[in-house]
């Protein structure tokens, strides 16, 4: 992609009239940069400077549009792989246990998990990472979006990323998921004790054709598994986090707590009492699956056990 990039930009150079010099002048970097670019080597061109060729080139956005592809071959294989695969997924399962998945992630929540522990040379970087997890975002509101259902460790809920305003508006965003048909998010509550996935996170990729795709991720790395065995394993271990944490109505009661700063002197239901809500709120929904908003979702999928 990135050696497309620069022959796009060699052809509209040379239609253009002008030379590698100019050029730079005009977008104003060095002529080496837009050597570079149109020999794919050295850095990626970032999103302000394809913005600018885009203009001076008159490239009617193609630049632009070219770039997040450009941007992709920055990642390592398994990372880019489990972009592509995303963006054509028919569902998303996630079991979160650090941090609030990109999808359902506020602008500035997004900033502040990005900006550690990442080899960022500037802020106009950070900045074109924090729009493309935005725009990733909005498939969620398209007409083939996918059904998104969330298990959030409580630490998610407890560590206040970006400080208390930032995390604030988060956590509104999450509730406001209880409006959101395709979205369920559910929480794991401490006292659920050790299970199979603590330090690390875990999603479950259904794709159009119902084979299935799992990910994992670490601080640091992450894995895409595609064995259609592995794969089972990986669901089993997904239904069994889902079936542990909170029903989706009593998960954003817990939300709604933690935001409002009272949670620690709550009532947190037993396990028994749990289960005696979750039969209820079945037996209220005629016995379909329940969402985050309690509601029944005619035809509702049930993922493969």
């Amino acid at each position: 992609m990135a050696a497309l990039f620069g022959a796009r930009v060699r052809r509209l150079r040379t239609a253009a009239g002008l030379t590698q010099a100019e050029l730079g002048d005009r977008t104003h970097v060095v002529s080496t940069r837009i050597t570079q670019i149109e020999r794919a080597s050295g850095a990626k061109p970032t999103l302000e400077l394809a913005r600018a060729l885009d203009e001076v080139l008159g490239a009617d956005d193609l630049l632009v549009e070219l770039w997040p592809y450009v941007y992709r071959e920055a990642f390592p294989d398994w990372s880019r792989k489990f972009m592509e695969h995303s963006a054509r997924a028919v569902a998303i399962r996630q079991y979160a246990a650090h941090v609030v998945p990109g999808l359902l992630q506020t602008e500035d929540y997004a900033r502040a998990v990005l900006k550690v522990g990442r080899t960022l040379s500037s802020k106009e970087q950070l900045e074109e990472r924090v729009a493309l997890r935005m725009g990733r975002q909005e498939r969620l509101g398209a007409p083939d979006r996918p059904e998104l259902w969330v298990v959030l460790d409580e630490a998610v809920l407890r560590r206040p990323v970006g400080g208390q305003a930032v995390m604030r508006e988060q956590l509104t965003r999450l509730l406001g998921t209880s409006a959101e048909s395709h979205i369920t998010v559910q929480v794991l509550p401490f006292d659920q004790g050790e299970h199979d996935f603590m330090g690390g996170s875990l999603t479950v990729l259904t794709m159009p054709d119902d084979s299935e795709i799992a990910y994992t991720e670490g601080a640091h790395d992450g894995q895409l598994i595609e064995d259609p065995d592995e794969v089972r394993r990986f669901v089993l271990t997904y239904d069994r986090l889902r079936a542990a944490a909170l029903p989706p109505l009593m998960s954003l009661d817990m939300i709604r707590s933690v935001m409002e700063g009272n949670h620690r002197g709550a009532k947190v239901p037993s396990r028994s009492e749990r289960r005696r809500l979750a039969q209820e709120q079945l037996q209220q929904s005629g016995g379909g699956r329940l969402r985050g908003g309690g509601r029944r979702i005619p035809g509702d999928r049930r993922p493969r056990p």
